[in-house]
């Protein structure tokens, strides 16, 4: 098959952001009869999200006028890799660039009998927190859902995952914890989620997807109703004065409304609250207590991560004593406080740090 000219490439739609749904009513719109679009429609979940075919012609069950036709109206093109960097503890991040040049980042992250890939929901972020470098970046716009399933498709592409393969998969875990909030686009979201749940195609168990949110309260109740994944929650303080100033979306939707939502979470699931420790901020016993009964009677998880130092944050990591004594009360009361030990830091792995390095880069070789 010849490829198409650039042009025609740019006016095809990205086939990887429609859920079945969508897939049929293309399919309508091509001519499928209604007898055979569910088939159909099957036929190339199957092809497109569990073998990974990269190409139409390579969907060789289905009739080759509707490959012809597919392939005139849809692409199947990635996101293009523009940096990859591994680093020594297994982890690889990726700097993806989009059809508009915007670019993103995706993590890979290897450990304890699995792979967690870290994908991004937007360019750039709205909110900034004062700790995470993303929030040093201004939102430029939403991802579609054919960009946000697109970095998954690389990764597979990349790692040789695909779930046809009959390994045991290296990508066992997605997390939307990348660049953006995801609940701010929550359509591409919810979109890009059907996507990956689907059995058929990618395959993935809601318990091995989780969505993280700072605290945007009527989207949690929105998508617990809608598709009842994993919830995380990044909380970083037990208080609204804190939190005002370390999230500053609490200022919107305070703790009161945000534990509430999280009660309101169906299913009793656990839900994990992210909480970053910064030195003399929010690392002390009493802070800990706070914390502890903040999350009275929830099922909760509290992933306590280290601050990652990111030029110019003006946040320190708390020393090894410190994090053991917040662990320490936390897990006193059952609380199950895993400390999440850095990962990727000889790599620019923190959220942010390789698409900030690149545009430093660029703007260098422009002033040379």
């Amino acid at each position: 098959m010849n490829a198409p000219a650039p042009a025609a490439e740019a006016a095809r739609v990205p086939l990887p952001g429609l859920d079945r749904a969508a897939l049929a009513a293309a399919l309508e719109e091509l001519g499928v009869p209604g007898r055979q679009r569910r088939m159909r429609t099957s036929q190339i979940v199957r092809g497109v999200f569990h073998r990974g075919v990269r190409d139409f012609a390579a969907l060789t069950d289905l009739p080759a006028a509707l490959r012809a036709r597919l392939a005139a109206r849809f692409t199947l093109a990635r996101p293009a890799p523009m940096t990859a960097r591994h680093a020594a503890d297994g982890t690889v991040k990726w700097l993806l660039r989009l059809a508009d040049g915007r670019e993103i980042e995706t993590v890979f992250i290897p450990g304890g009998g699995r792979g967690t890939l870290c994908i991004s929901s937007q360019v750039g972020c709205t909110l900034s927190c004062a700790f995470c470098h993303t929030g040093t970046m201004p939102l430029v716009r939403n991802l579609s859902a054919a960009e946000i399933v697109g970095q998954v498709l690389f990764a597979l592409d990349e790692l040789a995952d695909w779930p046809r393969s009959g390994r045991p998969r290296r990508v066992t875990n997605v997390v939307f914890m990348g660049m953006g909030e995801p609940l701010f686009n929550y359509e591409a979201v919810a979109t890009a989620l059907r996507i990956l749940l689907d059995p058929e195609g990618l395959g993935f168990s809601r318990r091995k997807v989780t969505v993280s949110t700072a605290g945007v309260v009527p989207a949690i109740d929105r998508l617990g109703r809608e598709l009842g994944v994993r919830l995380a929650v990044s909380l970083h303080a037990p208080d609204d004065a804190r939190r005002d100033r370390l999230v500053p979306l609490n200022r919107k939707w305070p703790l009161a409304e945000l534990m509430a939502a999280c009660r309101r979470y169906p299913g009793g699931r656990m839900i994990t609250f992210e909480y970053v420790l910064l030195e003399g901020v929010n690392d002390a016993p009493a802070d800990a207590r706070a914390l502890r009964t903040l999350l009275a009677d929830l099922p909760a998880k509290v992933n306590l991560i280290p601050f990652n130092p990111w030029p110019g944050s003006g946040f320190r990591c708390p020393d090894e004593a410190r994090i053991r004594r917040f662990r320490r009360i936390l897990e006193e009361a059952g609380i199950e406080a895993p400390v999440r030990t850095p990962r990727g830091r000889d790599i620019l792995a923190a959220c942010g740090q390789l698409r900030t390095a690149a545009e430093r880069a660029r703007r260098r070789r422009r002033a040379a």
